[in-house]
């Protein structure tokens, strides 16, 4: 059994020093505990090098600025504790998350501008999201849930409470036997996982949902370049749920998922294909070299 994430050895970088992994704590009076006032980023180490640092920590300053809770440090500083934070716990393939949020202090309400923005560093080993489904085929459930309109939520930040119905949806999805679920947006389009992009195949072409509301995933933008460099046509449209029984293949994407073959979405079923399989095998190759 994997130790409890409050329960292990190591190091934990919090706003600017090294922290022993059992002593990093915060308040209980933390407004990012009551309010949601959170931005993360996922990341992985290969060989030890980060795959797409630079760009994680651009995004995670952008995303404090959508939720108007400037981070405090800068994109180098923030990809420094993340080198500091994999020196001093010895990986060198592992998982980085950061987050930043709104700590606690003289405001405990839903305006919070006087508490300090706080940040912090972790790592640790992490194998295949899905497990077994990664090379298997990922079964995945349809969330009864959607994806809010841009009008109502920064959906371009990696925001901590836009995911509250990502693990309602992922833990019904579960209790089916599913390994994860496929969001709708609020117009009933095809959206997107709980915590991955998705992508189909047609006729020897690519179509995925245009990111223009809902996250636009760095592990995504990085397939479909790699992609058209292959010479595949890529698509970036409006999909239909009904569409689903035309495509013969399907792939998730993410940090955390990396390319992972989905063989099942509710009634719809996909082959792990030849150009699913080739584009897992193009992306190990391509964070590794």
């Amino acid at each position: 059994m994997t130790a409890a994430y409050d329960d292990r050895d190591g190091w934990i970088w919090m706003d600017g020093e090294l922290v022993a992994w059992r002593e990093a704590k915060v308040h209980i009076l933390t407004h990012a505990m009551h309010y949601a006032s959170s931005v993360f980023e996922g990341e992985r180490c290969y060989n030890g090098k980060i795959f797409k640092s630079r760009e994680h920590s651009l995004r995670l300053i952008e995303s404090g600025r959508l939720l108007d809770m400037p981070i405090p440090y800068t994109a180098d500083q923030i990809d420094a504790a993340k080198e500091e934070v994999l020196r001093a716990n010895g990986f060198e393939n592992a998982y980085l998350r950061v987050v930043a949020w709104r700590g606690s202090g003289p405001d405990m309400g839903v305006s919070a501008a006087r508490n300090p923005v706080r940040m912090a560093v972790c790592a640790w080993e992490w194998g295949s999201y899905y497990g077994d489904a990664k090379w298997q085929g990922a079964k995945l459930d349809v969330a009864k849930w959607k994806r809010p309109s841009p009008e109502t939520i920064p959906t371009a930040a990696k925001a901590a409470g836009l995911y509250m119905i990502c693990t309602m949806s992922k833990h019904a999805a579960e209790a089916k036997g599913c390994s994860d679920a496929l969001f709708m947006d609020w117009e009933g389009y095809v959206a997107e996982a709980t915590g991955a992009n998705i992508f189909f195949v047609k006729d020897g072409e690519i179509h995925t949902p245009l990111a223009d509301r809902f996250l636009n995933g760095i592990t995504r933008q990085t397939i479909i370049q790699m992609l058209r460099d292959k010479g595949y046509t890529v698509h970036e449209r409006r999909i239909l749920p009904e569409e689903l029984e035309g495509f013969s293949e399907c792939w998730l994407t993410g940090t955390a998922a990396e390319v992972t073959p989905v063989g099942q979405i509710g009634d719809w079923h996909f082959q792990v294909g030849r150009i699913t399989r080739q584009v897992a095998e193009d992306y190990e190759a391509l964070v590794r070299a």
